[in-house]
């Protein structure tokens, strides 16, 4: 399974942004789905997580209430909606993908990886 996200960019504290990761194989819908981040000299962070089928989701403390992780597996496709942005939020944005049904926060359950796009967000 291949991996491309997209959408980062540059953006102000307050703006929104949604990022998106495509998957290379058909059986993307078998998979659990999960976004993470890591900032400049910090290790990588769990974000989000999402079912195979979009019927669970879960987020990080630090994004609960502000970000919204989606999936559309007719596209092969996992989102993540990024809202009330702030400085803090800055990282390279990375998904991944996992032989299992349901999401998980630990980085050793997911078996591939996506590039990473990078958000920055000012002040």
């Amino acid at each position: 399974v291949q991996l491309q996200a997209s959408g980062g960019g540059l953006v102000q504290a307050g703006d929104s942004l949604k990022l998106s990761c495509t998957a290379s194989r058909r059986t993307f819908s078998n998979n659990a789905m999960g976004w993470f981040r890591q900032a400049p000299g910090k290790e990588r962070e769990f974000v989000a997580h999402i079912s195979w089928n979009g019927g669970s989701t879960y987020y990080a403390d630090s994004v609960q209430g502000r970000f919204t992780i989606s999936r559309d597996n007719a596209k092969n496709t996992v989102y993540l909606q990024m809202n009330s942005l702030n400085p803090e939020d800055t990282a390279v944005y990375v998904c991944a993908a996992a032989r299992r049904a349901l999401g998980s926060s630990y980085i050793k359950d997911y078996n591939y990886w996506g590039q990473g796009t990078l958000v920055t967000v000012s002040s």
